[in-house]
């Protein structure tokens, strides 16, 4: 919508674009619809209605979630390194069961080792396990993929969108932030 007349007038238009004030807005300025005239009187023209006005919302929908699906290079690395270590890791604790049940049951390491309440088999498995549950590289997995969805879902729900890990990984390297618009990019 476009504002038509209207002195000294502002617009709480925090539920669209998450501004903390109201905007002050002048003849010939864009309002959007839905949000709250907070004092003065608008007269305004329709400039875009039904699913012109809808559709950039759903946009702005569909960048988040795409954000959110698109793998970064670290995520990319950590997939390409969880191919081979879990087997990797699989091979080691079923190496490391064999080699205590074995052991137990050949003698190669005192009974005293043994807790009273377990037998070869148990403490066996309690080591593989253990091999299992701490080499296994599914927190590598899941930690870059989780880290960017809260990253990026953390920002949305801020009004800060990110576009992707990419984003998020180089973000690093920035040293001045200029927000100028909604939806509008500074390089």
């Amino acid at each position: 919508m476009e504002l038509l007349h209207g002195d000294k007038v502002h617009v709480n238009e925090s539920m669209i674009t998450r501004e903390a004030r109201p905007v002050a807005k002048k003849k010939g300025d864009v309002v959007i619809g839905g949000t709250l005239n907070e004092n003065g009187v608008l007269h305004v023209q329709a400039t875009r209605v039904g699913s012109e006005s809808v559709l950039r919302i759903v946009r702005l929908v569909e960048f988040v979630e795409s954000t959110q699906m698109a793998k970064a290079p670290v995520q990319k690395f950590a997939h390409r390194i969880s191919k081979y270590f879990v087997p990797l890791v699989i091979t080691l604790s079923l190496s490391t069961w064999l080699a205590w049940y074995m052991g137990g049951k050949l003698s190669w390491y005192p009974k005293s080792w043994i807790p009273p309440s377990m037998d070869s088999f148990q403490l066996a498995l309690q080591f593989g396990i253990s091999v299992m549950a701490i080499a296994y590289p599914c927190a590598l997995g899941l930690a870059t993929t989780t880290a960017v969805m809260v990253g990026t879902g953390v920002g949305a729900s801020q009004g800060v969108l990110i576009k992707g890990g990419q984003a998020l990984e180089s973000a690093h390297k920035v040293s001045l932030t200029v927000f100028y618009n909604f939806l509008t990019t500074i390089y």
